[in-house]
């Protein structure tokens, strides 16, 4: 791909490392925290994280120049809560109670799988072999990386409800990808606070007692960076990538966790840390080496978003305010139709049928 691809694909493997970083960090957590607090409060936290962030920026300040949500984008946003936010999590709390642990792991790679699946098959994602071969590599890593040789495994009722977790979690990937040309701040801490409060409800009304101050403070402080930044920047690349190829990045986040505990808490990871390792890194190898171009058609279009001018897709002009100083804005524009052969991939501009 050319260069400009790899900011997104930067932002999507810093979104993977942030949330890998959630499950070596929470071991320190989930001591004192019962699992289903501990859901709400991450939750929470990112999304006070950033509306604190979003009510004390600056003017000037990054995301100030995002585009707001508006009426049509609240039901994607809603599903998107209802399907990931509130009932993924009930659904992998009842599973779990009947899964043994390797086999949960092995099964919640199959997110990946379910967001790329939707993606094509719900939305027409366009999807080459590169990008599964991609897909197939990290997947393969990941299962590598979650199998317990030692411990015991299965597949029952309760396993294919894991498998629902996932695919309700693809359905949340695919609906936010509708918005994700919207002010990401705004998509995740609406996100986050609804499904907080949901969790923290749920967990008040099961009898399950509050954590000293210092146990919640540091709860939301890492829901803020493993689950607010971290959808920032995964819906950040999504528009850019979209939601099969940010996905498949995302599930580097497995080896990420891995290598924190390795690092952090000297577990030793065995042979297969070092095997998934080079799988993992060729496929995302694959990812950096996808070449997508076909002569292709841009209808005429008004909506709103964040651009700048370097493109050929925003050649308007402006009246009235001044442009910033760094080139990006947000307002109501129109797109005139252009028909045109180029490399890309399914962002923003780039979701024609093929």
């Amino acid at each position: 791909m050319k260069n400009r691809n790899i900011a997104p694909m930067l932002k999507a493997i810093m979104s993977a490392a942030l949330f890998g970083a959630s499950a070596p960090v929470s071991k320190l957590l989930l001591g004192e925290i019962a699992p289903t607090l501990m859901a709400s409060l991450v939750y929470i936290g990112s999304g006070v994280g950033l509306f604190l962030i979003r009510d004390f920026q600056s003017s000037g300040a990054c995301f100030s120049d995002e585009a707001g949500l508006t009426k049509n984008d609240w039901p994607w946003l809603i599903g998107a809560v209802l399907a990931g936010g509130i009932a993924a999590p009930i659904v992998l709390m009842f599973s779990l109670k009947s899964t043994p642990a390797s086999t949960a792991s092995l099964l919640l790679n199959f997110e990946a799988v379910a967001t790329t699946v939707i993606a094509v098959a719900a939305f027409k994602e366009a999807i080459g072999k590169r990008i599964w071969m991609a897909l197939l590599l990290i997947t393969t890593a990941s299962i590598l990386l979650s199998w317990d040789s030692a411990g015991q495994r299965g597949f029952s009722l309760a396993a294919i409800g894991v498998l629902g977790a996932c695919v309700l979690w693809g359905i949340d990937n695919n609906f936010t990808r509708n918005v994700s040309s919207k002010d990401p701040l705004s998509i995740v801490m609406f996100k986050g606070l609804s499904a907080g409060t949901f969790s923290l409800i749920v967990s008040l009304a099961l009898g399950l007692a509050l954590p000293s101050l210092k146990l919640v403070l540091l709860a939301m402080l890492l829901g803020y960076f493993s689950y607010g930044l971290s959808i920032v920047l995964f819906i950040r690349a999504m528009r850019e990538l979209g939601a099969a190829r940010t996905s498949a990045l995302f599930g580097t986040a497995p080896f990420v966790g891995a290598a924190l505990s390795l690092l952090f808490f000297r577990e030793s990871q065995g042979t297969l840390f070092f095997v998934s390792l080079p799988i993992m890194i060729i496929g995302a190898v694959f990812l950096l080496k996808e070449e997508h171009e076909h002569l292709h058609e841009h209808k005429s279009t008004v909506h709103e978003h964040r651009h700048c001018h370097d493109d050929v897709h925003h050649s308007h002009r402006h009246s009235g305010d001044e442009v910033p100083k760094n080139g990006y804005h947000s307002h109501v524009h129109e797109h005139e139709s252009i028909i045109h052969d180029h490399q890309h991939t399914p962002d923003i501009y780039h979701r024609h049928a093929h």
